[in-house]
């Protein structure tokens, strides 16, 4: 999987870097099959914001997440890439279970 961490406006840390490697770990555990990761990382006055671009098969996931703090950013946006990928796969695992069973039916 191609994994992309860049910064607007700020740099961008060996300890942040570390700490999104350290979250990609929850979502390689649901997909082994991730295309990409894109994150940007921006800062806004007081708001730290994270945006992620999930790239997996049958499709692109987005979310973004603004916080106080930017590690608290990143665990919020990795949080809601986690819910959007066990819905999808759940979408496409019921699917083919549909598929097997109207077979099954219909013959």
């Amino acid at each position: 999987m191609q994994f992309q961490l860049s910064g607007q406006q700020i740099e961008v840390t060996p300890a942040l870097r570390d700490h999104a490697t350290a979250k990609l770990d929850r979502l390689t555990r649901l997909d082994d099959k991730l295309l990409s990761l894109a994150i940007v990382l921006s800062v806004d006055k007081l708001q730290q914001r994270a945006e992620g671009t999930l790239g997996a098969i049958g499709a692109t996931l987005h979310a973004e997440a603004v916080e106080a703090d930017m590690y608290a950013s990143l665990d919020v946006l990795f949080d809601k890439l986690v819910n959007q990928l066990r819905k999808h796969r759940e979408k496409v695992s019921d699917k083919h279970q549909r598929e097997a069973r109207e077979e099954r039916q219909y013959g």
